[in-house]
């Protein structure tokens, strides 16, 4: 499923090869911000990854944004950014995923603590934004990704088809819909068409 995607944006990552390079702190940072409007891109916390391959921050926030450098161990390019609000679910995941965790698992570990309290989810809806493309439109100079793909996700926890009147599925081009509804990681998806 394409949408999966969204989810390995937030795994640590392993060794890399002498084909993959971890670029300059600001080329990363400037390419982690891009999902962002221009006046929120300055104040966004950013994590990246060292020269090791290593996750860490490069960048301290001063506003209510978290974004994800591109994990170099992957193909093509994609970076995010995503409400404070969201960081105690999505640095879970990073450390389940750290762990060895599946997908299956992690997704069945943090429901399980979401439902005792020990996890805490927003408490209200919550914006994540990601941005995609492909190696060829990346300039790894300066930053710039043209003719990238910018989707919307808003995370609504346990949201239902019922509570906000949306499909379980898109029935047409940049339709928004309900992936996951009834359960913590319930969200709104808006994927534009692609121009």
């Amino acid at each position: 499923m394409k949408y999966l995607i969204l989810f390995s944006l937030f795994c640590i990552t392993g060794t890399l090869t002498a084909q993959q390079e971890v670029l300059p702190q600001e080329v990363q940072i400037y390419t982690a911000t891009l999902p962002l409007a221009e006046d929120m891109r300055e104040g966004a916390m950013v994590y990246g990854y060292d020269t090791s391959g290593s996750l860490v921050v490069l960048r301290e926030g001063k506003n209510n944004q978290i974004c994800m450098a591109d994990d170099p161990t992957k193909e093509g390019i994609s970076v995010a950014c995503y409400s404070k609000k969201l960081e105690p679910f999505m640095s879970r995941g990073r450390e389940l995923l750290a762990e060895g965790k599946t997908e299956m698992e992690k997704r069945e570990i943090r429901q399980k603590e979401s439902e005792t309290g020990k996890l805490q989810l927003p408490d209200a809806p919550s914006m994540m934004y990601v941005l995609s493309g492909i190696d060829e439109n990346y300039n790894r100079n300066s930053g710039e990704l043209t003719e990238g793909n910018l989707r919307y996700v808003i995370y609504i926890p346990y949201a239902t088809t019922e509570s906000t009147g949306l499909p379980d599925r898109p029935h047409a081009p940049g339709m928004p819909w309900l992936m996951d509804p009834g359960t913590h990681r319930a969200h709104i998806m808006v994927t534009p068409p692609s121009q």
